[in-house]
């Protein structure tokens, strides 16, 4: 029985890691999972249920309770989920609930493709091959930008603001900190467009499996 193949890529918001990793998971014919929709879930049914999420107890204890049809909530790509994601996931207690959910995932044959921000440092620290994915903050801002105000209208500062703030939160909490594993190859997507950025990523990727 072969061992499943996984694959954790890290990064800041915007960066181009979900886009990236879901080409990566095309390639490789594996699963994907987008853990920063585990977090968006568990922020938007606190907030749904009244549950307080800077309460790390309460917090914790609905995402222990998250269900596969959570992710599939119409709201987790908005503004209001990506801030809520970010409170929520400072606290150990969802991570810590949360973890052995995405260990799970990975885990099932042929294996997958997870990202996040601590995919290789924590969730997947075996991972058979690690990307960091970056890009300068104005660039990120931009990207996230275009893809909010195709629905409203809505500053570019404020996009800015709000990417440098989730930036500083996930960098900086005590548990789990957004940070480049040891040995994750760095890829800046900073002037590359999304096919450059995927093949850079399989050469990255094919060099780390030793291909």
């Amino acid at each position: 029985m072969s061992v499943p193949l996984t694959i954790a890529v890290d990064g800041p918001a915007a960066s181009g890691k979900g886009t990236i990793s879901r080409r990566i998971a095309v390639r490789y014919g594996l699963r994907h999972l987008d853990t920063g929709l585990l977090y968006r879930a568990v922020a938007m049914l606190c907030a749904a249920e009244g549950i307080d999420t800077t309460d790390a107890e309460a917090s914790g204890a609905r995402a222990a309770m998250l269900h596969p049809s959570d992710l599939e909530r119409g709201d987790l790509r908005s503004a209001e989920a990506g801030r809520g994601a970010s409170v929520v996931a400072a606290h150990g207690t969802v991570r810590e609930a949360l973890l052995g959910w995405q260990r799970a995932f990975a885990d099932r044959a042929p294996g997958a493709v997870l990202d996040g921000r601590d995919i290789g440092t924590v969730v997947l620290p075996q991972a058979r091959a690690k990307l960091f994915v970056t890009a300068d903050p104005d660039v990120r801002a931009a990207r996230r930008w275009r893809e909010l105000s195709k629905d409203r209208d809505i500053p570019y500062r404020d996009v800015l603001r709000d990417i440098e703030e989730r930036d500083a939160r996930d960098a900086g909490r005590a548990d789990a900190p957004m940070t480049r594993a040891g040995d994750a190859a760095l890829l800046d997507t900073t002037e590359m467009g999304i096919e450059a950025a995927v093949d850079e990523a399989v050469r990255l990727i094919e060099r780390q499996l030793g291909r």
